[in-house]
C-alpha cells in the first residue's frame, strides 16, 4: 500500500449483551443448521410481497434480540440498521415499532459491522443500550442489483448468492456478567481496483479488506496470530483467495485465522459457486456461531471485518468501476 493514516478506535464500554437471527430457508439448511435463532419455513414470511417478507424479518430480529437480553423496547435507546434495498426501507419501515432513536445506515454488505461501529461509540458518549442489525433477502436484491427472478438467467462462476436473513445485537455500556466486548474498531476507507464486473464483487472487495485488516495491524502493532479467527463479510472463496496473497505481499499471513462468513454459509451442493453476500451475512454468522463460541471460551478475541461492494444498478448501468469498503472490529471474550 502507498499510504497510512491511523483510523482505529477504542471503546471501554461496549458489551455484547445478546444476538438473535432471523435465517432463510436455504440459509439454515447450510453448513450451519440449527444454529440460528428462528428460521424462515417460505422466505415469504407470510407476506405478499418479498420486500415485506424482508421488513417482518427486521422486526422480528430487533424485537427478539431486546427479549433475550431480558430488556424491554423502553431500555433501548436507539437502533442502527441498514439493508440493501434503496432508501434502506426495510430497516426503516421495521424502526417504526420501535420507540427509540434511529439511524439508518448504509454501507453495502459492510453495514453490519459499521452499525456495530457506530452504536460502540454512541455507547461511549452517554447512551445505555442500543440495537445494531442489518440483513438482506435474495429475491429482493436479485431484482433489484441483478434482474427479475422471472428470467431465469444463468448465473457466472464467479457469482454469490444474497442471503436471506437479518441478524440482530444488543450492545449496552455495562454487564454484570462477563460477556464478549467490543474493545476495537477500524474505519474503513473506499478503495477502487478498477473491477467492473458486477458478478465478481469477491474481487472487488478483496483490495479493501487487505487494507482496513493491514491498517488495524499496524495501528494495534498486533498479528494474526494474536487472533482466533478473523472473518470476513462476504469476500466468497475466490475473494478470500486474493485476500490471502494481497495481505501476505504486505508481510500478514492471515491464512490459518481466515474464514468468510460468506464462503462457509452453505454447502457445495447447494450450488451458490463463490458462497453467500450480502449484508445477512456477517448478521447472521456474528449473532450466531461467533457469539456462541466466544460464550462456550472456544475462541477468545475475533477479528470481523464486514465487507461492502459500493455500486448500484445506477452505476454499474452506466459503466463505472466497483469501490470497496471494510469496516472491522475486535471482539474480546
Amino acid at each position: 500500500m502507498d499510504y497510512y493514516k491511523k483510523r482505529t478506535l477504542n471503546f471501554a464500554n461496549s458489551y455484547v449483551m445478546e444476538g438473535y437471527t432471523v435465517a432463510g430457508p436455504k440459509e439454515n439448511d447450510g453448513r450451519y443448521k440449527g444454529f440460528f435463532d428462528f428460521a424462515l419455513e417460505d422466505d415469504m414470511f407470510a407476506q405478499n410481497t418479498f420486500e415485506r417478507a424482508e421488513r417482518k424479518m427486521f422486526e422480528h430480529a430487533i424485537e427478539g434480540a431486546i427479549a433475550k437480553a431480558n430488556l424491554n423496547d423502553g431500555d433501548i435507546d436507539a437502533v442502527i440498521a441498514g439493508d440493501l434495498l434503496n432508501q434502506i426501507v426495510s430497516a426503516s419501515f421495521a424502526a417504526k415499532k420501535n420507540h427509540a432513536g434511529f439511524l439508518g445506515i448504509y454501507n453495502a454488505c459492510a453495514t453490519f459491522v459499521e452499525s456495530l461501529i457506530v452504536g460502540s461509540a454512541m455507547l461511549n458518549n452517554g447512551l445505555d443500550n442500543v440495537v445494531c442489525a442489518a440483513g438482506s433477502h435474495f429475491s429482493t436484491a436479485e431484482r433489484q442489483y441483478r434482474y427479475p427472478l422471472e428470467l431465469g438467467v444463468l448465473r457466472s462462476p464467479v457469482t454469490q448468492w444474497t442471503a436471506t436473513g437479518v441478524g440482530a445485537t444488543v450492545l449496552s455500556c455495562r454487564s454484570e456478567s462477563k460477556v464478549p466486548r467490543i474493545t476495537r474498531a477500524t474505519l474503513g476507507r473506499v478503495i477502487d481496483y478498477g473491477i467492473m464486473d458486477t458478478n465478481n464483487m469477491g474481487a472487488a472487495m478483496a483490495p479493501s479488506a487487505c487494507d482496513t485488516i493491514v491498517t488495524f495491524f499496524k495501528d494495534t502493532q498486533t498479528v494474526p496470530s494474536d487472533y482466533d479467527v478473523i472473518y470476513t463479510g462476504d469476500l466468497g472463496k475466490l475473494g478470500s483467495d486474493i485476500l490471502m496473497d494481497l495481505t501476505e505481499q504486505e508481510g500478514y499471513d492471515i491464512s490459518e485465522q481466515l474464514h468468510d462468513c460468506g464462503a462457509s454459509l452453505y454447502w457445495d451442493e447447494q450450488q451458490t459457486y463463490q458462497g453467500g453476500s450480502g449484508a445477512a451475512c456477517s448478521a447472521l454468522i456474528f449473532n450466531s456461531v461467533l457469539l456462541g463460541r466466544m460464550r462456550k471460551g472456544q475462541y477468545k478475541k475475533i477479528l470481523l471485518a464486514g465487507t461492502g461492494a459500493l455500486m448500484s444498478p445506477t452505476t454499474s448501468f452506466q459503466g463505472d468501476t466497483i469501490p470497496a469498503i471494510t469496516h472491522l472490529v475486535e471482539v474480546t471474550a
